[in-house]
């Protein structure tokens, strides 16, 4: 027999099958905004009081835009986790907060400011999908950040040292 009893409450379980997966989703989704904020606060101050380009301040808006946009909906699954359960996902909790703590870890430490609005448009299709309690926009949702994220990981990994050459 199982030691626990629940496997749902260790994430074993299909991810979202429960309102307490729900909300911790919803959890991570405003972790991810609050490193959307940082990111942008950090970067404003790098100018240390000095002229922003517009360009940087474009860049900026649009994150903070975004970053309200992930709150509202990070909120809206507080409010309504309830009708939100899907409980035919097919991916476990721990996968799917393991995907968006991932993300946010990136937005904080990414230089490439396309790379970190990528990430945000990639969370705000999660929390959408989420909204929908059904499990293909959800899955399709997940399915691309992995992708973004295994992108980065790749297109960012030092390169390997060349092989020495043999000896003629």
């Amino acid at each position: 027999m199982s030691d626990n009893p629940n496997p749902a409450a260790t994430g074993e379980a299909g991810g979202l099958a429960s309102v307490n997966q729900v909300v911790e989703l919803a959890d991570q989704l405003s972790a991810c905004a609050d490193e959307i904020h940082d990111r942008v606060m950090r970067e404003i101050r790098a100018y240390q009081g000095g002229p922003v380009p517009e360009a940087k301040q474009n860049d900026a808006r649009a994150l903070l835009d975004d970053e309200l946009v992930l709150r509202q909906r990070a909120n809206g699954l507080y409010a309504d986790a309830a009708t939100y359960i899907v409980r035919s996902l097919g991916k476990s909790q721990q996968h799917v907060i393991a995907l968006t703590m991932d993300a946010g870890q990136k937005i904080k430490h990414i230089n490439d400011i396309g790379n970190a609005i990528s990430l945000v448009a990639r969370l705000l299709g999660i929390a959408a999908a989420a909204a929908t309690g059904q499990a293909a926009p959800i899955m399709l949702s997940l399915e691309a950040l992995k992708h973004q994220l295994d992108w980065m990981a790749a297109t960012s990994a030092p390169p390997k040292p060349a092989e020495p050459a043999e000896p003629a």
